[in-house]
Parts: C-alpha cells; structure tokens; sequence
C-alpha cells in the first residue's frame, strides 16, 4: 500500500512532529509532503524519508518566513498529487488538511486545531500583530476561513487529540471527529521512587501564551521554589519579574534526560496554560509526578483530579495560589501516589497512539470501500 503523509511544515520539532514521526513506525515507507522543510532544524529526524516539499520552498528565507505565506498555503497543499497513493494521512493544525485527494484515495486527518488565528484566538492575534499585518489580516481572513470550512468537507474521517479540540472541530466545521490522544514516550519519563525535593518545576516553552508568569507570581506570593526550565521569547521579561527572588530559579533549555531528572524529583508540576492537549503534563505524570494545571484545555482530560494532580478554573495568579496550597494539604494525606500517578501515564503511551490510530486508518479505507462498491 503506498502511504503519503501531508504535514504543515518541518521547520521545528515539537510535539506535532512525534506523532509524524509515530505514523510513520505504522507506515515506513510512507512519502512526506510538506510546505517547508529545515533538515538542520530536524537534526536527521526525518533522514531517509522522501519528503516533498511545496513551491514556497524555493522562496528564499522560506523555512524561516513560513508564517507570513499564509494567503499562499492553501494553493501550495492543493497543488500536490495524491493519484498514484493508496493512503493520505495528514497531520494538520493549519493548512495541511487542505489537500485534494481523487475520490477512490480515502483521506484521514489527525488535527492538532483547527487554526486558532483564523477562527477563536483571531482578535487576539491582531491586536498583538503590526499594522500591516493587521491590514492583511482584516483583508484575506474571511477567505482563509471559507477555504477552511469548505477543504474540511473533503476528508474522510477526522481524528483529534483531545476532546476540547472534537468541539472546536464541531464548532467551525461542522464535523464529528474522533479522539485519539497523541503519543508520549513514557518508556523514557518514567517513575523514580527516591524522596521529592522541596521545589515546583515550570517546564514549557517560554512565550507569552503558557502563562509561565502566573506561576512565577504565585511561587514569589507564597515564598515556594519554582524552577523555571526553557527558554523562548517571554525569558527576558519572566527574569525581570523575578529578579532578586531566590526562589525562582531559571535553568534555560536543557537536556531531555535533565528534565526527566528534574520531574521525577519535584514536588509537583506548575502548568497554566490552555492547551490544545499538553504533552508536558502527561510527561511529568509518568514520572510520578502531580500537576497542579488549568483545568481548560488537554489537562482537564489528562489530569485526574485529586488523583494525579489538582486542576484550577481560573487562569490567574489567586486561583494557581489556592491550587499550591490544596495541593500541599492533600499531599500530606499520602493522596497522590506516584506510581498510580505513572501507571496512570501509560494510557498515553506511542504504543496505544500507533494502536488506535491504526485501526482508525483501516475504518477508514474499508468505509471507503464500501462506499465505492455500492457506485
């Protein structure tokens, strides 16, 4: 069976990259379509596949200039031909989804979100964009949703990794979808049984939207130890508003086996932002780790209340405050257990992604089937 997989871009390696990666253990000789592709920035990840890439390539400063080319995207995944393909998967959380398949290819999406900028975060990228970017922004955004809408219509079956992101599907397009969370390697972040030290951990990438400042503020608030790990554009204002604080430690970007380290030894997880499903969370929960997390978004899923970890309903400075001190409270009960908390972990595990989103793929092809034959 000749298998493509059609991704946004690789300019990065993220999350979103883990699970191209997970399918491609399913589908090994699968082909790569892509809008840009940065094989430094990959760091030999995706070495040995054929990966193609789409006319903006060829833009100088492409792989770097990517997110201006917006208004371009859907012309450049819809320019690709899937006619000799048995299979198209495509792992989308902008454009990638878009892509025109003939009527015998079944088509199956695994989507991260659909594209907050153009739909339930658009006035707040505008209202931190430029003036230009505004104006353009003010000008194609209505067409960029309309080509959205209609392109879902043309898949098959859609996947999601988490049921906040099934409603925001139903929301904008209309279409059901299916929950599949994505894969976490809890082969590698796993369960310590040493004694926990007496610090929280934020570990995220450092920009404005994880709200790494709601745990700084209610750690300096309450005179708890936080370590601060990674790195991103918010690091410089973040170590001014705690500078001459002791308490609040900044380790920049470190190794992945420094971090699991870390995790399996801090009191708990700080996590505030409003995620589409949060890998960070379940990393840290099979290291035994509890989170202390906003319960919108994937964490409300991936959190067991008073179990794994606490959820707090307001993304605030006061409601984290009150969640460290519940937690503090509850933990001296003996009621989070570290290895409940890891085994609990495992239900996110590659082996289940591959598992279930395999047989999704073969629901997909024999519907298709018989859809076909009944013609």
């Amino acid at each position: 069976m000749k298998v493509a997989i059609v991704h946004d871009w690789l300019v990065n390696y993220g999350g979103a990259e883990d699970v191209v990666k997970a399918i491609l253990e399913i589908y090994p000789q699968a082909d790569i379509y892509t809008l840009v592709y940065d094989k430094k920035k990959m760091a030999g990840r995706f070495d040995g596949c054929k990966i193609h890439t789409s006319f903006l390539q060829k833009i100088p400063s492409a792989t770097r200039l990517y997110t201006k080319f917006l208004k371009f995207m859907p012309k450049a995944f819809e320019s690709f031909d899937f006619s000799d393909y048995d299979l198209v998967i495509c792992s989308s959380s902008s454009c990638a989804k878009g892509v025109i398949t003939p009527p015998s290819v079944p088509q199956i999406a695994y989507i991260h979100t659909p594209m907050r900028y153009a739909w339930d975060l658009f006035f707040e990228y505008r209202k931190r964009s430029g003036k230009l970017t505004q104006f353009f922004m003010n000008r194609w955004m209505s067409q960029i949703r309309l080509w959205d809408f209609v392109s879902s219509q043309r898949i098959d079956k859609i996947t999601c990794n988490s049921n906040y992101i099934g409603r925001r599907i139903k929301k904008f397009w209309a279409r059901d979808s299916k929950t599949i969370y994505p894969p976490v390697n809890t082969d590698f972040f796993t369960c310590n049984p040493e004694k926990r030290e007496d610090y929280y951990i934020f570990f995220s990438r450092l920009v404005a939207y994880k709200r790494a400042d709601i745990a700084i503020k209610a750690c300096m608030s309450l005179g708890r130890k936080l370590v601060v790990i990674g790195g991103g554009s918010e690091s410089k204002n973040l170590k001014k508003l705690a500078s001459g604080n002791k308490n609040i430690t900044f380790t920049g970007r470190i190794s992945d086996e420094a971090v699991r380290e870390k995790l399996q030894k801090c009191r708990a997880l700080i996590f505030c932002a409003e995620e589409d499903f949060g890998i960070i969370p379940v990393q840290a929960q099979a290291c035994g780790t509890p989170v202390i997390a906003y319960s919108k978004g994937g964490a409300g899923e991936t959190v067991v209340n008073r179990k794994t970890g606490l959820l707090f309903d307001q993304q605030n400075e006061e409601a984290c405050k009150e969640a460290i001190l519940k937690f503090e409270e509850e933990n001296k009960k003996g009621i989070f257990n570290p290895k409940e908390i890891s085994e609990h972990a495992k239900k996110f595990s590659k082996e289940r992604f591959k598992k279930e989103f395999k047989a999704a793929c073969d629901e997909c092809i024999e519907s298709l089937k018989a859809l076909n034959s009944m013609q």
